[in-house]
């Protein structure tokens, strides 16, 4: 059976992937190229990526003026037979009302790719409108063809609480191409590398929280470390160092977090992966936002021992990460840092076997296009 050519329609920068979201796009679509045809008309800041197996157009207007876009429909359309497309994806919720219009003209299903409940993250940044945008977004998924969710938890809710049909829904994860965990001599290769870079004595014990550092989910977890988790760690009787990476940070916090010697703040690093695979640990107190927690993944994916709130931890089943994810209630800090200060940086634990396996991008895109015939 032939598979199906796909136009994604992607209305933000995602090009160069740096960010978590970013990577979730176009990771999603580069493998999924490995295996049909893939095209992309996404919003006009995009660079045109070299090398890649698929074709970008960047013409389209950034979500917040996505309403605008209406007048690139005969242009969508005429992109559409001439490059023979099949079924549309609309990356999140925003542009599903083009994907309805373009459904109507060309005779096209229109697919959804949920990142996230978008009324509940716009409930937790406080938008106003956050009520009629609930009311949009389950209106167009129940419009649409067929619905991808990047957790578990989100697909039940939405099949619960939209009344979507089941047998239109199914997961769409965020990935990995890493195939396996590297070994701890390797680790600590790269450990040994952080603690002669930072100065550091061989005994400390390294913590990292990294993402976008304007997304407020991930500002308030600095928040959260600082005010409530460093106070705690006062009377800890080990060393330790809190690395900070990530970009988009006010010149204010960065002054915050250097008041501090016991967080290094690296900023935006171009190799993530000395970090990742160096520190002996991944802190995620996250409390706010939804979807996956794509640096989570990243972290198990490098092997790294995690501690994470539960509303940090969607979408990764305990059970194919066992004791590698340390889950801690929500807002429960001394327990946090039970579990920060009794984490033995010398137990040799590996990331599953599991993991690799329902992560792996390549599964993730196969299992997706498997749905798509039926549509």
């Amino acid at each position: 059976m032939a598979t199906p050519s796909v136009l994604g329609l992607v209305s933000y920068k995602v090009f160069p992937a740096q960010m978590g979201g970013q990577k979730c796009v176009s990771e999603f679509y580069s493998h999924l190229a490995n295996h049909t045809k893939v095209v992309l008309a996404v919003a006009k800041e995009n660079p045109i990526p070299q090398n890649t197996g698929f074709k970008v157009f960047p013409f389209l207007y950034n979500h917040p003026k996505g309403i605008l876009n209406f007048r690139y429909l005969y242009k969508l359309t005429r992109l559409i037979k001439e490059q023979g497309i099949d079924i549309i994806f609309i990356e999140h919720s925003y542009l599903a009302w083009l994907g309805i219009l373009l459904r109507l003209i060309t005779k096209k299903k229109f697919v959804i790719r949920s990142h996230n409940i978008e009324a509940h993250r716009f409930r937790d940044l406080q938008k106003s409108w956050w009520r009629l945008y609930r009311w949009y977004e389950k209106h167009v998924h129940r419009k649409a063809d067929y619905s991808f969710f990047i957790t578990e938890e989100d697909k039940n809710w939405a099949t619960a609480y939209w009344q979507l049909d089941e047998n239109k829904c199914s997961l769409a994860t965020y990935g990995t191409d890493i195939l396996q965990p590297l070994s701890h001599e390797e680790k600590k290769q790269y450990r040994e590398r952080l603690l002669v870079l930072y100065k550091l004595h061989p005994a400390t014990k390294l913590f990292l929280f990294n993402g976008t550092l304007d997304y407020l989910p991930n500002l308030d977890a600095l928040r959260l470390i600082i005010s409530e988790l460093l106070p705690l760690l006062q009377g800890a009787r080990f060393g330790f160092r809190i690395f900070i990476c990530g970009n988009r940070l006010t010149e204010q916090w960065v002054k915050v977090l250097r008041a501090y010697p016991v967080i290094i703040y690296a900023g935006f690093v171009e190799d993530i992966d000395i970090y990742l695979y160096g520190a002996d640990c991944f802190m995620n107190p996250v409390t706010l936002g939804g979807g996956i927690k794509t640096k989570l993944i990243d972290a198990l994916a490098h092997n790294q021992t995690s501690i994470s709130t539960r509303s940090g931890a969607p979408g990764i089943p305990h059970t194919i990460v066992g004791d590698k994810l340390i889950l801690v209630n929500d807002y429960d800090w001394p327990a946090f840092v039970k579990s920060m200060a009794d984490l033995d940086i010398h137990y040799h634990l590996n990331t599953p076997e599991a993991f690799y396996t329902r992560f792996n991008w390549d599964t993730i895109v196969q299992k997706a296009l498997l749905s798509l015939p039926t549509l």
